[in-house]
């Protein structure tokens, strides 16, 4: 080793027309070190590995790579260089194996062709150097997305990267299949690869990452040992201002019960769900926790009339409901806020204006003629009021922030003016500042009388904003938490034992009332 750096990253800065994405930031990375990449969307993250990829050429700076200065005019070039970057949307084919996918380009070849056995063995030899065992014949697609990951991380080491980048690896895991990923990180560090790290979820940043370097507008605010830092501490650093733990919010966080729910759900079973019942407030903010498959989704899809193959009771306003169709529940005052915004959510091709309007249009149109001014004067209220940050309200929406993404998909609902907001994983994949942004609409709704669905696989955030928790795991309904319970130990605690806590027979008493 000619020095303590496998990659210096010095004085980079790179320019676009009109904006100045990153300026003289300096980045290095040790030899086996797990080193993290942190800022807000828009700090420059993403320009910077682009230009380590060769995505983009630097306007100033130098890049040492294992001592040596190096120029990388592409992807390929930079994997030759011995780096490789493993993108959150996953770069693999899924209808090909899982040894194709690792080999793909580079397959070993024999007399006649392709070597498959040779490439298969190649395969599970590299998995189990890592701690993993799959059948490498079998086509990927039927396997879930923690394999994929795992195939990614085999790809990169096939071509013997010594760096290997981390897009939001954690974005689409559950817990256990989160810790298995932390395992092989562990396992390349002991191997002596080098691991970038960019994620928006703090814990996991601390638990496996050595140091940290974070970004904000375009420069480098600070290098640290992650052992020299706190949660509190590094958002702060993060957003450039103090912020409050979650023991503080949750204090503000006051709610006065109303006796009359204005949803309820009875003894709810599918395929997936296994006897469900709750009630929904006016005014209140319940969430749900639970790990990846305990069927919080499934459970609302069913609420929001997205799936109708279900036994049990829905009570609207104390009276039997029963959605054929989500336009069913949207009529009834309920809005959806999908878990993938942007597949499920956003039309990305589409503008500000169109996309926040949209829904509106039957009563926007008169005589087969869309009123364009009402569109106007709607869209630029919500953009006042929610604070999108956007050129103007002609932008296409696929450009912006996944923050301010997020607040036109719950803008568009808004304009409907619900009275129950589902909100499926609303902070998933956008910045620090934005999620405080986006928590603090939440609770505003709740405290303006609407009643939200909070669902969220990070239960820090389902801590500081709830009134109420609904615990769940594999399709089953635990328990219910409520004021100084509302604890993220205990949540985990409840998750882990997987038994059902005591209610006081609460439902049963409900349903003689409903």
């Amino acid at each position: 080793m000619e020095g303590r750096y496998l990659l210096e990253m010095t004085d980079i800065s790179k320019g676009f027309p009109g904006v100045q994405a990153i300026k003289q930031v300096d980045f290095r990375v040790g030899y086996g070190e797990v080193h993290a990449l942190m800022g807000e969307n828009g700090a420059g993250k993403s320009t910077l590995i682009k230009i380590l990829n060769g995505i983009y050429k630097n306007d100033t700076g130098e890049i040492l790579f294992d001592g040596q200065s190096i120029h990388p005019q592409s992807s390929l070039e930079a994997q030759q260089l011995g780096i490789s970057t493993i993108y959150q949307e996953l770069n693999l084919i899924p209808g090909l194996s899982i040894c194709e996918n690792i080999y793909i380009g580079r397959e070993p070849m024999g007399r006649f062709g392709i070597d498959w056995k040779k490439m298969q063995k190649q395969a599970q030899e590299l998995l189990e150097s890592i701690g993993l065992s799959y059948d490498v014949k079998q086509t990927l697609s039927i396997q879930g997305t923690a394999v994929a990951q795992m195939v990614a991380i085999a790809r990169a080491l096939a071509i013997q990267s010594r760096l290997v980048v981390m897009d939001e690896p954690t974005s689409s895991l559950d817990n256990n299949e989160v810790q298995i990923l932390f395992d092989v990180i562990r396992r390349l560090k002991r191997q002596g690869v080098s691991v970038i790290f960019i994620s928006h979820r703090l814990g996991e940043v601390f638990e496996i990452c050595d140091r940290v370097t974070i970004l904000k507008d375009g420069v480098r605010e600070g290098e640290y040992d992650i052992r020299d830092l706190d949660e509190i501490s590094l958002v702060s650093k993060m957003i450039g201002q103090k912020v409050e733990n979650s023991e503080q919010r949750l204090q503000d966080n006051h709610y006065s019960y109303s006796k009359e729910p204005l949803c309820s759900m009875r003894h709810i079973s599918n395929s997936r769900i296994s006897d469900v019942s709750f009630d929904m407030n006016p005014g209140e903010v319940l969430g749900f926790a639970g790990l990846l498959g305990s069927g919080r989704t499934e459970l609302i899809k069913v609420l929001f009339g997205a799936d109708t193959e279900y036994r049990g009771d829905i009570f609207m306003d104390g009276k039997k409901v029963h959605f054929r169709i989500p336009c069913d529940a949207i009529e009834k005052g309920m809005a959806l806020c999908p878990e993938d915004r942007r597949i499920e959510g956003i039309i990305p091709n589409l503008s500000v204006r169109e996309n926040i309007s949209i829904v509106l249009l039957p009563r926007l149109t008169k005589a087969g003629i869309i009123s364009r001014r009402e569109q106007e004067k709607i869209t630029e209220e919500f953009i006042q009021k929610l604070g999108i940050k956007t050129t103007d309200m002609e932008q296409t929406v696929k450009n912006l922030s996944g923050g301010n993404q997020q607040k036109v998909l719950l803008t568009r609902w808004l304009c409907t003016r619900p009275r129950l907001i589902i909100m499926d994983e609303p902070t998933r994949g956008i910045d620090v500042g934005a999620k405080a942004e986006i928590e603090k609409i939440i609770r505003e709704l709740a405290k303006d009388g609407m009643s939200v669905v909070m669902i969220s696989s990070e239960i820090s955030e389902v801590v500081r904003n709830s009134n109420r928790v609904m615990v769940m795991r594999d399709g089953r309904k635990l328990g219910e938490l409520m004021g100084e319970d509302i604890r993220q130990e205990i949540i985990m605690n409840k998750i882990a034992a997987n038994e059902k806590f005591t209610e006081e027979d609460q439902y049963e008493k409900a349903d003689k009332k409903i």
